[in-house]
């Protein structure tokens, strides 16, 4: 259980994997909200919603999760929000893109079951409060 309670967003085009997702991390003390796609999480950010963590997916249709994170970087949205890259997109090149825009951390998928996603989260989450 977190210690303290986070506000996350979870952000992915597959409604079956956020239903899961917000699941998951509410069991585990969260205060979860999900976006079905890119203009979703732009719509609650720009509206003054303000996570402690971003989950954003790369391959959406539209603003994918790079793009995404690219925005929310240019227009100061969730400023203080550590922000996990959560995908299927394993390549050295999408890690260091999202590296490069300020992600905390990069999980795939398809290498981490959904228990194993929160854990992971909560422990980058708890160190980056710790800074």
């Amino acid at each position: 259980m977190a210690e303290k309670k986070y506000k996350i967003l979870i952000v992915d085009d597959d409604k079956f994997l956020l239903t899961m997702y917000v699941m998951k991390f509410k069991k585990h003390g969260f205060d979860a909200v999900s976006s079905v796609g890119s203009n979703d999480a732009l719509e609650k950010l720009r509206g003054g919603f303000s996570p402690d963590i971003l989950v954003l997916d790369i391959i959406m249709p539209g603003v994918d999760g790079l793009e995404l994170l690219s925005i929310i970087r240019k227009e100061k949205l969730a400023p203080d929000a550590v922000v996990i890259m959560l995908t299927n997109q394993g390549g050295s090149e999408e890690i260091e893109k999202a590296k490069s825009l300020g992600a905390n951390s990069y999980i795939v998928k398809a290498t981490s079951i959904p228990s194993e996603v929160v854990e992971e989260v909560l422990k980058i989450a708890e160190s980056n409060s710790k800074k």
